[in-house]
């Protein structure tokens, strides 16, 4: 099998064949970066090339394979990394100049568990400034990243290298983070599936230099993988959990939990909290998840979420009045699009002060147990990952223009809040535009959303990759990296 053939399979598929010998890890590795240098510039999703640490990567591989000694699960998988994760000997940049050169000593906890399994980490990917500058993807060091599907839409955020990146085909695994669906909404705007795990499932370290993060920042972002298909996102999944001297707060939780006897209820969300903004095509999404998971023997029932405005709010207020101790330095960092995003998100939810966020410890817990309720009722739950369809990657400027682009993903924020698992999958392409749902369930029962996605993916497709549409030029630059230099300026 030649080089130029393998960059759109898959990542079970091509550690198969170089475990069997039929393809090199190298050869694997060199038509992934023929594939960013013909499809990045156009959509500019890969900030920096690491080839040659990709490639001694693969002749390792190679080497060991050659010499009969075993290889791992994910053996000469390329994987592409967001820029907010450490990869040894790569600057994490998070998107601003202030962390240009910002070398990592050592991988994040997820990075090295990928690479012990074999992968193999082929570049850097886009984001919005400091992960915190909305759902779109621009950074001040790296500019716009442009939905393969529509150059008019967003590829959402704050994931959005990654997603474009597996949806084209230059990576048929990413390493991205969502703190209130930032793997889910880029997976399901760019028509790829996504895995947020639950809290304390995956190790991690979001340390930025030696600080720890505070409270609602330990407890919301998770890093988590997006791939083309639910195998490719079982197999990371199968990498990357477990317990990890790095992070205390990583459980070891079985991989699988109890097997049901019979194919378990599905209670199905359309519109949560009932705002009445839930757009045709979305619904018409859902009903056909749900009508794939009915056919495969799951009982399904329509169900509120329990205490969503609680959750929103109690979302808002841990992390606003977090945002407020670290917001005279956190300013200084961001452009004035950037900062008004946060400005806004204030305007909706003030910081509350010590008492109110003391208290918010109880209603977090209250929540959670309403939710934990819910789940033990209908172990899965079926929702939207947006009201509506991949918006343009507008700038918000008026708290309405904010509410209006933030709360169709409501229902992502909610699930970050109380910690469940879930996996964002594709549905379908309407008026040119994929089209996905997401599976929730109970902490720690990633295994029920994979399974579930993997019954709606067999039903209904897999729609990557992709190549870009339309020819929208040269928008950006991809940067070498071994060894490590400063970024390009701008944007």
């Amino acid at each position: 099998m030649g080089a130029g053939e393998v960059w759109a399979l898959g990542a079970v598929e091509l550690a198969a064949l170089v475990a069997a010998g039929e393809v090199s890890a190298a050869e694997v590795v060199a038509a992934q970066l023929e594939r960013i240098a013909v499809v990045n510039p156009q959509v500019n999703a890969v900030t920096r090339l690491m080839g040659d640490s990709a490639r001694q990567a693969a002749q390792e591989v190679d080497r060991r394979r050659a010499a009969g000694e075993r290889l791992g699960p994910l053996a000469g998988v390329p994987f592409t990394v967001k820029e907010n994760i450490h990869v040894a000997g790569s600057a994490t940049t998070h998107g601003v100049p202030y962390f240009r050169d910002r070398v990592a000593e050592a991988d994040a906890p997820p990075v090295r568990r990928l690479r012990a399994a074999g992968a193999i980490p082929i570049g850097r990917t886009n984001m919005p400034d400091l992960a915190i500058a909305g759902v779109h993807t621009v950074s001040q060091l790296f500019g716009d990243t442009v939905n393969p599907w529509d150059p008019g839409r967003t590829p959402g955020g704050t994931s959005g290298g990654d997603a474009v990146a597996v949806a084209t085909g230059m990576a048929p695994l990413g390493l991205g983070n969502d703190s209130g669906g930032s793997v889910r909404n880029p997976a399901a705007f760019n028509g790829v599936a996504a895995l947020k795990p639950s809290y304390g499932r995956f190790p991690a370290d979001h340390r930025m230099g030696d600080q720890d993060p505070v409270l609602g920042h330990q407890l919301f972002p998770v890093d988590g993988p997006l791939a083309r298909t639910v195998a490719d996102l079982r197999a990371a999944y199968e990498a990357l959990a477990g317990a990890d001297p790095q992070d205390p707060r990583a459980v070891p939780v079985p991989l699988y939990g109890p097997r049901p006897d019979a194919p378990v209820r599905v209670g199905v969300v359309t519109d949560p909290g009932g705002r009445g903004d839930v757009h045709p095509q979305v619904r018409a999404a859902i009903e056909a998840a749900a009508a794939a998971l009915q056919d495969a023997g799951h009982p399904i029932e329509e169900v509120e979420v329990p205490r969503l405005q609680d959750a929103l709010d109690g979302y808002g207020a841990l992390l606003r009045t977090e945002f407020a101790l670290a917001w005279p330095k956190l300013r200084g960092l961001l452009t004035d699009d950037s900062a008004r995003f946060i400005e806004l998100f204030t305007q909706r939810h003030p910081a509350v002060g010590l008492e109110g966020y003391v208290s918010q410890a109880g209603v977090r817990l209250g929540v959670q147990r309403a939710w934990a309720a819910l789940f033990e009722r209908c172990p899965l739950l079926l929702g939207p990952v947006s009201t509506q369809p991949v918006p343009e990657p507008v700038v918000p400027r008026t708290v309405e223009e904010h509410d209006a682009l933030m709360a169709p993903m409501r229902l992502l924020t909610a699930s970050t809040y109380v910690g469940v698992p879930a996996v964002a999958v594709p549905t379908g392409v309407a008026d040119g535009l994929p089209q996905g749902v997401q599976i929730m369930a109970g902490m720690y029962r990633e295994d029920l959303c994979l399974d579930a996605a993997q019954r709606i993916e067999e039903r209904l497709g897999v729609f990557a990759p992709i190549d870009p549409v339309g020819s929208v030029g040269s928008v950006g630059s991809v940067e070498a990296v071994d060894p490590v230099g400063p970024g390009p300026s701008g944007g």
